[in-house]
This record gives C-alpha cells, structure tokens and sequence, in this order.
C-alpha cells in the first residue's frame, strides 16, 4: 500500500514563536550572522571586480620539493619594506625639511614629545638595516641556488635594481635627522659618487643641488627619499612577485643532485 503523508502538526503543539534575540535552535546565531555578512560583502565585491581569479591565482601554486625556510628571505624583506613605508609615513607627518633648525628639531620634537615617537623612529632606524641585510640575503640566496638563470633573468635584474634602490633609499634617509654625523656622512658619501666615471660629478651636482651643499641638498634628499625611490620600489615589487608567480621557484640545488644519481642508477 503506497505510505500515505504524515499530518500537519497543529500549530497549538509547536510551541511560540521565538522572541526577539531568541535563538529556538535552528536559526543562526550572532557569529553566523556575522559571517554571513561577511561572505556576502566579499561575493558582492568579487561579483563586481573578479578578484578572487587573481588572488587564486597569485596565493595558489605548487612549489617545487625541498622548499625551506630559506625561500621566506624575500618575503621578510617585503615586510621590512611595508613596515618601513608605514613608520616612514607616521615620521613624515611631523618631518620638517627646513635646513635653518626646523629638520632637527622635528626629529627631537618626535624623538622626546610625541607619543610612542622614540619607538616609531627606532623601527624606522633600524628597519633600514634590516632591510638591506634582508635583500643581500635573499640576492644571496638567488645566486647560490641558480635562481637567476633561464627563464628568471629579468627577475634577477629587478632584484639587482631593487637592491641598488634600498641602498639609495638608506644614504639619502641618513642625512634627513641633519646632525653633524648626518651632515659629514653625506659630504663624504657625495665626494664618494663624484669620483664615479663618466657620470660621477654630475650625479654629485644633482644630490647637492649645486657646486656646493645648501638648503637645497636637504630637500632634495627628503624628495628622493619621500617620493622618488619608493614608488620606484613599489612598482618594481609588483613586477617582481608577477614573475615570480608566473614563473614559479626553483628548487634547491641537492634536490638536483639527487635526482641525477638516481637517474645514473637506473641507467647502470
């Protein structure tokens, strides 16, 4: 005999409905509420922009066999750099280029007065050598394990270009505090470039802003490090992690060794 349907369950027998804020067992508490939402405002932005293809495709990939810790070098120096332009732009916010006083006393202004200011500038300070250790690092690492080679040229070159760029970004950061130390660092520095081939007394006429230093060299300093030399660094970045996704890493160089006297095995 077919089964026939169970009957409606009176509505006297369901018990009342829910009070506001009441959860009666099935509906979705706050926190699911909350990632819902979630996942709706991120569907809604993806619906309109196709993002999600793009940070499949740039988080997603495979790595080759016998990746280490080794390969973290050039994502810790992309965190000094993003914690170098954040403090950079907390300094910067009470940075006074003026050669007269105004550039040293801003720095004391934030070094004494302003709140967590002493701290903000030591990681700015310090950063930079962390990050032009970090980049000689990973170049090191590039090299040593032939990443630099077919089809990675290019990305060697704008990790070479990269790595001249944080150089410059450390000499003309030096001279921003405009103490004696800063001040003489930078005549010795700039009589350094001037002694350069070809391109040397020109490339020291346009640091100095002249024959000679003056009020303009700090500017000009403050110019090439506030403005020039990071949008350089952070368009150069940007190429520089699109090869290497498109690209993939290579792997370590005893991972190829291995494979060899395996295949020179099989073969005896």
């Amino acid at each position: 005999m077919p089964k026939l349907p169970a009957p409606p369950i009176p509505s006297a027998l369901k018990g009342p409905p829910p009070r506001p804020g009441e959860d009666n067992g099935n509906a979705p508490g706050p926190a699911e509420h909350a990632g819902n939402a979630g996942i709706s405002v991120v569907d809604w932005v993806d619906e309109r922009t196709s993002l999600s293809g793009a940070a499949r495709w740039l988080m997603f990939r495979k790595v080759p066999k016998g990746t280490n810790w080794y390969y973290t070098l050039g994502s810790a120096t992309l965190f000094a750099f993003l914690s170098q332009a954040v403090t950079g732009v907390f300094l910067a916010m009470y940075y006074r280029p003026d050669a007269s006083g105004g550039a040293y006393e801003s720095i004391r202004y934030v070094t004494n007065d302003v709140f967590l200011g002493q701290f903000v500038r030591g990681m700015h300070k310090w950063g930079a050598s962390v990050m032009v250790v970090l980049v000689f690092l990973h170049m090191g690492r590039t090299f040593f394990f032939g990443a630099y080679k077919y089809p990675r040229e290019l990305n060697w070159v704008i990790g070479v270009v990269l790595l001249v760029l944080t150089l410059v970004m450390g000499f003309t950061g030096y001279l921003l505090p405009f103490d004696q130390r800063a001040y003489w660092a930078t005549i010795v520095g700039v009589q350094i470039n001037s002694t350069g081939p070809l391109i040397g007394p020109y490339l020291s006429d346009f640091l100095l802003g002249g024959s000679e230093f003056n009020a303009t060299t700090l500017t000009r300093f403050y110019a090439i490090h506030m403005l020039i030399v990071p949008g350089l660094l952070a368009a150069l970045i940007g190429a520089h992690l699109y090869l290497v996704t498109k690209l993939g890493t290579t792997a370590p160089p005893w991972t190829k060794v291995e494979k060899r006297s395996e295949l020179r095995e099989a073969e005896v």
